[in-house]
């Protein structure tokens, strides 16, 4: 249980902590102070119900289909392959995270609309969430448990944003930190990528 727990933690960590839309903007809003903790909510709930369709959903097609199975199986083990060898690229080419200085403050509303649309209208969120997490969820002993796991890191990661905003941003500003998590996830996706191919 705790191996599968411990996969969905590491593979959705790697997903999540990468520079996209959705982390500047819960990073804008948090460092606003402009209904981060809802925003941050919001993203773990989404995360969790799409990581829940994606494992629960493809793990019963999988289990019907040895052909979906290795199908499923060589396919994640190639894309975590490919996203990590992206992931060691942008070591040199370092980025840096910034928060949007937008003035004026908005209503709950309006912000939590601005986060579902960042986080539902963006395709790679099915990509990362439904397709390779819960590709990758239902091939593991213990689904429920990945799923856990990768729920885990989302809830981890957003709510350490809002939380930590104040605090993270001129960390995140730093190119060498984004260097140094890119070289992380890189490992994070050689390893489990590893171990799906050792299940083979």
């Amino acid at each position: 249980m705790w191996q599968s727990y411990l996969n969905g933690l590491l593979v959705a960590a790697g997903l999540i902590v990468a520079i996209g839309a959705q982390n500047a903007f819960v990073l804008a809003q948090s460092l606003r102070r402009e209904h981060h903790l809802p925003v941050a909510a919001l993203c773990v709930l989404c995360d969790a119900v799409l990581i829940g369709a994606g494992v629960f959903g493809l793990a019963s097609l999988l289990v019907q289909s040895p052909l979906l199975l290795g199908v499923a199986r060589w396919g994640g083990a190639a894309f975590l392959i490919w996203y990590g060898i992206q992931a060691l690229r942008r070591t040199f080419t370092p980025q840096a995270l910034q928060g949007a200085a937008d003035a004026g403050r908005r209503s709950r509303r309006a912000v939590l609309l601005a986060t579902l649309a960042v986080t539902l209208l963006n395709p790679h969120v099915y990509l990362d969430t439904v397709l390779l997490i819960g590709a990758l969820g239902a091939q593991q002993p213990e689904p429920g448990a990945y799923a856990l796991g990768a729920a885990s890191a989302s809830a981890l990661w957003f709510f350490g944003l809002a939380l930590g905003a104040a605090w993270l941003a001129p960390l995140l500003a730093r190119p060498a930190t984004w260097r140094l998590l890119d070289l992380g996830v890189a490992l994070m996706m050689f390893a489990v990528a590893w171990q799906l191919l050792q299940g083979a």
